[in-house]
């Protein structure tokens, strides 16, 4: 049962990438909407690129040595075509699904990916700051989304909210790491979005309802 869960898992990891790819190049974003998006995928572009290269480099190499192997070439070649896809397919999902700020809603979305999307009610960011880091440990409550191994914006939040994991597993943060290409600017507009959240929980209305509740 947990193997056909996972395969599940898989599939859908796969298709969400396709439609990621089929984004990117129709210069699409998804989950943007009427919110503002902070995009995190401009130092990971080359580093992608090239291990796409490298890929086609050892698919071409493959092909010239099993000529001789007409079924194994055939496998192969598909295999190393399709993971030239996969690269460039994730490559697109950093691109096609930025963080969401909605100030009209009170929410943030962070997203990694295809592999992470977690909303946060502004009104549970008791502090956010820019802050390199460069190194992470897993800890107990805490959530790095990080890219190229670093991380350039810490939120710590009043109350914990729901992670679900790659494979379901659900985790309680309290503290989240991320990354964006421009820092500065994602930590001014949460310091206007959360008094804008809290000028409406003055006024009794409060922020409306997030999808991650």
């Amino acid at each position: 049962m947990r193997a056909v869960r996972g395969g599940r898992v898989l599939v859908r990891h796969e298709l969400r990438l396709m439609v990621s790819l089929a984004l990117w190049l129709a210069r699409r974003t998804h989950g943007v909407g009427g919110g503002t998006a902070f995009g995190y995928a401009r130092g990971h572009g080359a580093v992608m690129f090239g291990f796409a290269f490298v890929c086609v480099v050892e698919t071409v190499v493959m092909s010239v040595l099993l000529l001789d192997w007409p079924t194994v070439h055939a496998v192969v070649l598909f295999l190393d075509v399709y993971t030239v896809v996969i690269v460039v397919a994730l490559h697109a999902a950093n691109v096609v699904r930025p963080h969401v700020l909605d100030a009209e809603a009170g929410t943030l979305r962070v997203r990694g990916a295809v592999h992470v999307d977690l909303w946060i009610p502004l009104e549970r960011i008791a502090s956010v700051r820019r802050e390199l880091r460069t190194s992470h440990e897993r800890a107990d409550g805490e959530l790095d989304v990080e890219v190229g191994s670093q991380t350039t914006v810490t939120l710590e939040l009043t109350e914990p909210v729901t992670h679900v994991t790659f494979f379901g597993r659900r985790r309680d943060v309290r503290v989240v790491r991320l990354h964006a290409d421009e820092p500065d600017a994602l930590v001014r507009a949460l310091g206007t979005g959360r008094r804008e959240a809290e000028r409406r929980a003055a006024r009794g209305r409060g922020p409306a309802p997030y999808p991650g509740g």
